[in-house]
């Protein structure tokens, strides 16, 4: 009697041993997934419009300029709106060129407040930050004249890390020169005209 009880106690413990282990190997051992890092803000994009045209469109008879026998517009500054300067900008610069046309220079502004979003349109171009040297020897804006054909006119915002302070009447290149290392983004705004 007292064999058969412990041949019963040993099949108990046998048949308790496998379902256990049988029930540890078929337990799938849960794995750590590292949970996902959140995306970093997207930057907002840098950009430069007019009222006056679209990117790519025609610049109108009011902002071109005035030279006899070549062009004859009012010589009224064309108007710029801007929005997403990087952090850390102190102040803008404006070239407005001609690459059709030797890269003519014809605005030239710079040390333009960082708080300030827009240009209006003024004859001769407003009196904000420094007016430079354009190309027909004039101080401010001097607008599209060309002799034939069409040109693109590029005007070219810069964000500057810092105030350049290079004094009033620089040439597009002598700013150029001065931005050499403060840029911390630019954006771009392309008119056309066609010459009279």
């Amino acid at each position: 009697m007292k064999s058969f009880r412990m041949v019963i106690s040993i099949l108990v413990c046998t048949l308790i041993f496998s379902a256990c282990s049988s029930s540890v190997t078929s337990t799938p051992i849960p794995t750590q997934v590292p949970s996902p890092t959140p995306e970093s803000p997207t930057q907002i994009p840098f950009l430069l419009t007019s009222s006056a045209f679209v990117d790519g469109g025609d610049i109108s008879d009011k902002y071109v300029y005035n030279m006899v026998g070549q062009c004859s517009g009012e010589n009224i500054s064309v108007p710029l709106s801007w929005s997403g300067a990087p952090d850390g900008t102190q102040s803008f610069a404006l070239i407005m060129s001609d690459p059709d046309g030797q890269n003519w220079g014809h605005w030239v502004v710079y040390d333009i407040p960082a708080d300030v979003t827009s240009l209006p349109e003024v004859e001769n171009g407003p009196d904000i930050g420094v007016k430079g040297q354009n190309d027909f020897n004039r101080l401010g804006y001097g607008g599209p004249c060309p002799p034939s054909g069409v040109h693109r006119y590029l005007f070219t915002l810069y964000a500057v890390d810092t105030i350049l302070d290079i004094g009033q009447r620089a040439y597009d290149y002598e700013l150029e020169m001065a931005l050499e290392g403060h840029i911390l983004a630019q954006a771009q705004l392309t008119g056309l005209r066609s010459g009279d």
